[in-house]
């Protein structure tokens, strides 16, 4: 399971330090992907697989289903992790995600997250004075 936020920033050729307690979990070799709230979602392949059989059952006949899955799988890459811990982060999803230098990845469950500095600032402060009420509705997921 991932957890925890970590702070590190991209260097000028485009990498992005994955941190340690991260990386063992994760693998050398990865799927990035855009992710929701204009971040990135970074999937182990066991997980990957796993997601990808749940949204091949998705029906095609649905057009938000369709719609989810091209945004979704479009944008997906395999990556891998230099000897440094590294990731090369694609050009589409660090303009998609808006990364500048400085980053934040979180571990959250199955997935990693990367998002940039300002946008998971904005996006946790505006979570935060609503945290309360989103634990409320916590309780219709059995929380």
């Amino acid at each position: 399971m991932f957890k925890g936020e970590f702070h590190h920033s991209i260097d000028a050729k485009g990498r992005l330090i994955i941190p340690a307690k991260l990386r063992e979990q994760l693998g050398e070799t990865f799927v990035l992907t855009r992710g929701i709230d204009r971040c990135l979602f970074g999937y182990p392949l066991k997980e990957w697989q796993l997601l990808e059989e749940k949204l091949k059952a998705l029906p095609l006949t649905k057009k938000d289903a369709r719609a989810f899955m091209r945004f979704f799988f479009s944008g997906a890459n395999d990556c891998e992790l230099d000897k440094q811990g590294r990731v090369n982060i694609p050009s589409t999803l660090s303009e998609y995600a808006r990364l500048g230098k400085e980053c934040v990845i979180l571990g959250v469950s199955n997935r990693i997250e990367i998002w940039s500095k300002p946008i998971w600032e904005e996006y946790f402060e505006q979570s935060e004075e609503s945290f309360s009420e989103i634990a409320e509705k916590m309780v219709d997921f059995d929380i």
